[in-house]
Protein backbone atom coordinates (compact mmCIF):
# COMPACT_ATOMS: atom_id res chain seq x y z
CA UNK A 1 0.00 0.00 0.00
CA UNK A 2 1.21 3.24 -1.11
CA UNK A 3 -0.02 6.15 0.98
CA UNK A 4 0.89 10.05 0.49
CA UNK A 5 1.37 12.44 3.48
CA UNK A 6 0.85 16.27 3.41
CA UNK A 7 -1.77 19.11 2.46
CA UNK A 8 -3.40 19.53 -1.23
CA UNK A 9 -3.07 22.98 -1.64
CA UNK A 10 1.09 22.26 -1.87
CA UNK A 11 2.81 22.64 -4.63
CA UNK A 12 5.23 20.06 -4.23
CA UNK A 13 2.57 18.13 -3.12
CA UNK A 14 1.02 18.22 -6.68
CA UNK A 15 3.81 17.48 -8.24
CA UNK A 16 4.26 14.33 -6.41
CA UNK A 17 0.81 13.20 -7.16
CA UNK A 18 0.82 13.82 -10.79
CA UNK A 19 3.62 11.91 -11.09
CA UNK A 20 2.56 8.81 -9.21
CA UNK A 21 -0.65 9.26 -11.55
CA UNK A 22 1.61 9.18 -14.47
CA UNK A 23 3.66 6.43 -13.56
CA UNK A 24 0.20 4.14 -12.74
CA UNK A 25 0.99 4.16 -9.12
CA UNK A 26 -1.75 3.78 -7.40
CA UNK A 27 -2.15 5.62 -3.92
CA UNK A 28 -3.66 6.81 -1.17
CA UNK A 29 -3.81 10.27 0.11
CA UNK A 30 -3.55 11.79 3.63
CA UNK A 31 -4.52 15.33 3.89
CA UNK A 32 -3.57 16.84 7.02
CA UNK A 33 -5.85 19.16 7.01
CA UNK A 34 -8.50 16.94 7.18
CA UNK A 35 -7.61 13.78 8.26
CA UNK A 36 -5.53 15.24 11.08
CA UNK A 37 -2.64 12.84 12.08
CA UNK A 38 -1.99 10.63 14.87
CA UNK A 39 0.94 10.18 17.66
CA UNK A 40 0.89 6.95 17.05
CA UNK A 41 1.95 8.47 13.96
CA UNK A 42 4.44 10.13 14.06
CA UNK A 43 6.30 7.69 16.92
CA UNK A 44 6.15 5.17 14.17
CA UNK A 45 8.23 7.91 11.63
CA UNK A 46 10.61 9.02 14.49
CA UNK A 47 11.27 5.45 14.91
CA UNK A 48 12.63 5.78 11.14
CA UNK A 49 13.99 9.40 11.70
CA UNK A 50 14.87 11.80 13.80
CA UNK A 51 12.22 14.66 14.33
CA UNK A 52 14.63 17.61 13.03
CA UNK A 53 13.98 15.87 9.27
CA UNK A 54 10.50 15.49 9.95
CA UNK A 55 9.77 18.58 10.68
CA UNK A 56 9.59 21.21 7.51
CA UNK A 57 11.93 24.27 8.76
CA UNK A 58 12.04 25.75 5.77
CA UNK A 59 8.24 26.27 5.77
CA UNK A 60 5.92 29.51 6.31
CA UNK A 61 4.42 27.49 9.31
CA UNK A 62 7.40 27.14 11.23
CA UNK A 63 9.07 30.35 10.31
CA UNK A 64 6.04 32.09 11.94
CA UNK A 65 6.19 30.02 15.06
CA UNK A 66 7.99 32.23 18.06
CA UNK A 67 11.24 31.80 18.89
CA UNK A 68 11.13 30.45 21.87
CA UNK A 69 8.54 27.98 20.93
CA UNK A 70 10.81 26.86 18.43
CA UNK A 71 13.87 27.01 20.31
CA UNK A 72 11.57 24.30 22.49
CA UNK A 73 11.48 22.06 20.21
CA UNK A 74 14.41 19.89 21.26
CA UNK A 75 13.15 16.27 21.52
CA UNK A 76 10.92 13.59 19.90
CA UNK A 77 7.94 14.84 22.40
CA UNK A 78 7.99 18.53 21.60
CA UNK A 79 8.11 17.79 18.21
CA UNK A 80 5.18 15.44 18.59
CA UNK A 81 3.12 18.44 20.25
CA UNK A 82 4.48 21.09 17.83
CA UNK A 83 3.44 18.63 14.65
CA UNK A 84 -0.03 17.59 16.12
CA UNK A 85 -0.56 21.35 16.76
CA UNK A 86 0.39 22.58 13.57
CA UNK A 87 0.60 19.92 11.03
CA UNK A 88 1.88 22.26 8.23
CA UNK A 89 4.88 21.72 10.27
CA UNK A 90 5.45 18.43 8.72
CA UNK A 91 7.65 18.05 6.18
CA UNK A 92 5.62 16.90 3.00
CA UNK A 93 5.33 15.03 0.97
CA UNK A 94 5.84 12.05 3.16
CA UNK A 95 5.61 8.47 0.98
CA UNK A 96 4.45 5.63 2.94
CA UNK A 97 4.91 1.82 1.71
CA UNK A 98 3.43 -0.86 3.33
CA UNK A 99 3.93 1.00 6.69
CA UNK A 100 7.15 2.42 6.34
CA UNK A 101 8.43 5.85 5.71
CA UNK A 102 10.02 5.63 2.30
CA UNK A 103 10.34 9.04 1.12
CA UNK A 104 10.41 12.77 2.07
CA UNK A 105 10.19 15.18 0.17
CA UNK A 106 9.75 15.11 -3.71
CA UNK A 107 12.90 14.25 -5.81
CA UNK A 108 11.55 12.36 -9.20
CA UNK A 109 15.05 10.69 -9.64
CA UNK A 110 15.04 9.28 -5.98
CA UNK A 111 10.76 8.65 -6.03
CA UNK A 112 12.04 6.50 -9.94
CA UNK A 113 14.61 4.14 -7.41
CA UNK A 114 11.61 3.64 -4.76
CA UNK A 115 9.46 2.46 -7.11
CA UNK A 116 12.31 0.81 -9.61
CA UNK A 117 11.62 3.06 -12.47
Amino acid sequence: MVIIYGIPNCDTMKKAMTWLKTNNIAFEFHDYKKQGISTSKLEAWLAQVSWDQLINRKGATWRQLPDELKLGVNSDQKAIEIMLEKTSCIRRPLLELNGTLAGMGFEEIGWAKIFGL
